[in-house]
């Protein structure tokens, strides 16, 4: 694929998207379309506490949709707290779904959906197109700048016995409506803007350089970019500026639309092993993993990294391999400003479990898809590269 895409593809997009400041406000009617007469929101307390769903519980009200809430959503969501929560719902009769947060309130109601119009246990499910219907409607309105999951039809859940992040990948999980609300995102805290701004990043990099990027891919991942580099920074320390937040979320969004149908590479194999054995947010790591994953794989396809690099700021007039490098800087640069944590000072990181969690990396499914093919040792010596950051 060097310098090039793929001109052989299939592209699915199954989810209704609306942009508009207030639009969570409506969501009960949204919901009353799709046939829902009883909702569980899926959610977390902080985002309670703020007061974000009070204006969407009022929407439910004023448009007779029963409801419960579930406020408890934890990052990495498991296998357990998807019994439970499918167990919460079946109790109350619930046909319809609501999830508002970020990444893990969405995964989460996608892993309940499945349960509840498939039964047997979420473990079942895993792999691709396993699933024999669609899951019941589901609606998603983030609450942060980062994961694209409102567009996505992927569930990522941790399996338990295993400290292992298990993917549901199937269309038939899609949610029905994403609901791009910037008002939502008003009092999201500095350094979750600026970890998940970095995740919707990854993103959009690992799809313009997968082996399976797409003309269709290609132009939601480069679009993202662009948008990210000129409105990341300023909702990380305005998050009021409804312009920017508004850019951020749709740029999210697209990285999720170019990433779900071009699949991700190897800083999500790091990130999603690193993050089910640590329990350690996925945003940060893929933040941290961005540039050591991208300067081994420049060399794989300087063409496609130096157009990231002069799109993220790298002179235009540098060669191709000039300007790939300068990417790194770039890149490095830009987390070092966002006061992204460094893979060293995260809690419970032992060089003692590298390499095992190197060959957990290698063995992830998404490794198929990076530019260049990384050894276990590979994996290993971003790691141990990465911990010796200052």
């Amino acid at each position: 694929m060097k310098g090039g895409h793929n001109l052989a593809y299939q592209f699915t997009l199954r989810t209704t998207v609306v942009s508009e400041p207030g639009v969570s406000s409506r969501v009960g009617d949204y919901l009353k379309r799709l046939g829902v007469n009883s909702t569980l929101v899926v959610t977390d307390r902080v985002i309670r506490e703020a007061g974000l769903i009070e204006g969407i519980l009022d929407s439910l009200k004023n448009n007779d949709v029963p409801y419960v809430v579930f406020d408890d959503v934890k990052p990495n969501p498991k296998d357990t707290e998807v019994k439970t929560v499918t167990d919460y719902a079946r109790e109350h009769k619930v046909n319809g779904l609501l999830a508002v947060g970020g990444g893990s309130a969405m995964d989460l109601a996608k892993g309940v959906g499945i349960l509840l119009s498939h039964g047997g246990d979420i473990r079942d499910w895993e792999g691709d197109f396993t699933l024999e219907r669609d899951i019941v409607p589901l609606i998603c309105i983030p609450t942060t700048v980062g994961t694209g999951s409102e567009v996505t039809w992927i569930s990522v859940i941790t399996d338990t016995s295993r400290s292992f992040k298990m993917g549901i990948v199937d269309p038939k999980l899609a949610p029905r409506m994403a609901l791009l609300d910037s008002e939502m995102i008003k009092s999201l805290p500095p350094s979750v803007a600026a970890s998940t701004g970095l995740d919707a990043l990854t993103h959009a990099i690992e799809a313009y350089t997968s082996r399976l990027a797409s003309p269709l891919t290609d132009a939601f991942a480069l679009q993202a970019m662009e948008m990210i580099r000129d409105n990341l920074e300023t909702v990380v320390s305005d998050p009021k500026n409804e312009a920017a937040a508004e850019k951020m979320l749709t740029a999210s969004m697209m990285a999720g639309i170019a990433f779900n149908n071009a699949d991700v590479g190897s800083v999500h194999c790091l990130s999603e092993a690193i993050g089910a054995f640590y329990d350690l947010p996925h945003g940060v790591l893929n933040g941290i993993f961005l540039p050591y994953v991208y300067k081994r794989n420049m060399s794989a396809d300087p063409v496609r990294h130096a157009k990231i690099a002069t799109l993220l700021g790298a002179d235009e007039q540098l060669s191709p391999d000039e300007a790939a490098q300068e990417g790194w800087n770039i890149l490095m640069g830009l987390r070092k400003r966002l006061n992204l944590p460094t893979f060293n000072s995260l809690d419970k990181v032992s060089p003692q479990d590298f390499q095992q969690l190197a060959k957990v990396a290698k063995e992830t499914p998404m490794d198929k898809s990076n530019i260049r093919e990384l050894s276990e040792k590979d994996y290993l010596d971003i790691m141990l590269e990465a911990f010796a950051e200052a």
